[in-house]
């Protein structure tokens, strides 16, 4: 990995930034300009890894956490990006700087990039870093969250085994996912969580999942990307003396919990109000997992968890 923290210079910000602003090949460019070669590998074969992390009431949420995964993905993946993450951090901060945004999902990427004529070796590719910052993205709205969401757990897919691809390494190879979302749709749900080949309860599209079921807060321990809300929860919890169990479960134990939650960067703690067409519980957001959005939206401010843009 090359040791450079070289970007160009901060400069005022410009209207043509407000619905957001993209870093490609070491300049700024608003998020509608924004565009990648044709044969980056990240987008021919998806060898890539990406992570994304939130700004909130103008401050970065746990980005040092975000950027230490990132660190790990890329690592896992041999890849060899072009800034170390100071510099990495200082165009995200310079992304939401230039956008003005208070309320923003800022993304990073690190792809293997194009290759040279003729060569397949991906040793030889230079690896690309991009990055951009764009308004808020909820996967569940506050408004659908206030009902809960419709939950659906596929049949005809499973999730890819970690053998193949690892979920702990952030990535775009979502075929499985997004076959479970068009299997939820035709069932009249909303999003979809995946089982593995064992039956064991996994993740859905860009979320995972916890279920409060005998007084005990349970999330999958493996086949799952460790995500960083859901890290934040487990941490939540702890703090207010709830019982957690980071373990396998099958979806029995999901139909019979007491309150079904997801948890993402998009969107924070997002409660299940109906599984597979049922109620969960009174078919209403329960009272932990209420509990729990209050002290996780509440943590975006404080300092041991968030970082300020300075804009």
């Amino acid at each position: 990995m090359q040791e450079s923290t070289t970007v160009p210079a901060a400069f005022t910000e410009d209207a043509a930034y407000a619905a957001g602003c993209a870093w490609v090949d070491g300049a700024y460019l608003p998020i509608a300009d924004a565009r990648i070669p044709i044969t980056d590998t990240g987008f021919t074969r998806s060898d890539c890894t990406y992570d994304v992390v939130a700004v909130w009431h103008g401050r970065f949420f746990r980005l040092d956490a975000h950027l230490a995964r990132f660190e790990r993905s890329w690592q896992a993946l041999r890849l060899s990006p072009p800034l170390d993450r100071d510099g990495m951090a200082a165009v995200l901060h310079e992304c939401v700087r230039r956008s003005g945004l208070r309320d923003a999902y800022v993304e990073m990427v690190v792809t293997r990039g194009s290759p040279p004529p003729g060569v397949r070796d991906p040793r030889r590719f230079a690896n690309r870093f991009y990055a951009f910052a764009i308004p808020y993205v909820w996967i569940a709205t506050p408004e659908v969250q206030a009902r809960g969401l419709h939950l659906a757990i596929a049949r005809d897919v499973v999730r890819i085994p970690p053998q193949a691809v690892d979920p702990r390494v952030k990535n775009f190879h979502w075929a499985d996912l997004t076959r479970g979302l068009f299997e939820a749709y035709e069932r009249e749900a909303e999003t979809v969580v995946l089982l593995n080949a064992a039956g064991e309860v996994t993740e859905g599209p860009g979320f995972n999942l916890f279920a409060w079921c005998d007084d005990v807060l349970w999330t999958p321990a493996a086949g799952v990307l460790e995500g960083i809300t859901r890290d934040t929860v487990l941490a939540l919890a702890a703090e207010h003396g709830l019982a957690t169990r980071v373990a396998a479960f099958d979806a029995a134990l999901l139909a019979r919990a007491d309150e079904i939650f997801l948890t993402s960067t998009a969107g924070g703690i997002m409660p299940v109000s109906r599984l597979d067409g049922r109620p969960v519980g009174d078919g209403r957001p329960g009272e932990i997992t209420r509990a729990l959005s209050d002290n996780y939206w509440r943590a975006h401010d404080e300092p041991r968890w968030s970082t300020p843009v300075q804009y």
